[in-house]
């Protein structure tokens, strides 16, 4: 019985090591301008370190010129969840793009608090799920004209996310 002990007390303490070395590395989702290229770019993240922006942002036309952003989700499982992903710029707001059944937009439908990397800057926002379809055509024309190797999915096959102003 003392060896199952000394056994499980080892492992947890080993987790715990390795949740805090996480904490304070970040593991973050690799930079890549094109998030398909290879495998490595798939491959999510935790934590999201930066200089926090506490501002409010009225025009995210900024976002033009960033090919990726990252976002971090908070999962049901106490620790966060982070990737890169492409994003969208309409009428001075900005979007977020996937299909439902990615991990973070799961993620993101339940609790929409977020925090978003855009270039070495961290913005604690809220995400708002949008159901316009004129709304989500028009981000995902916008999204388009940005990534022209993109091909722009209907309107129903798509999760459109705007960030709300703070």
């Amino acid at each position: 019985m003392k060896t199952v002990l000394k056994i499980g007390g080892g492992i947890i303490i080993c987790m715990i090591l390795l949740v805090v070395t996480l904490r304070a590395t970040g593991f973050e989702p690799q930079d890549c301008p094109n998030a398909g290229a290879s495998w490595t770019c798939k491959l999510p993240g935790l934590w999201l370190r930066g200089e926090p922006v506490t501002t409010p942002v009225k025009d995210w036309s900024f976002t033009d010129k960033i090919q990726t952003i990252k976002v971090q989700t908070q999962t049901p499982f106490l620790l966060p969840y982070s990737v890169s992903i492409w994003c969208a710029e309409y009428n001075g707001n900005l979007y977020v793009t996937s299909y439902r059944g990615r991990r973070w937009v799961e993620d993101i439908i339940s609790d929409p608090r977020v925090r978003l990397k855009i270039g070495g800057q961290i913005y604690e926002r809220t995400l708002s799920l949008i159901s316009d379809p004129s709304e989500k055509a028009a981000v995902l024309q916008a999204k388009g004209k940005k990534y022209p190797t993109w091909k722009v999915p209907t309107v129903a096959e798509t999760t459109v996310f705007r960030v709300l102003p703070e």
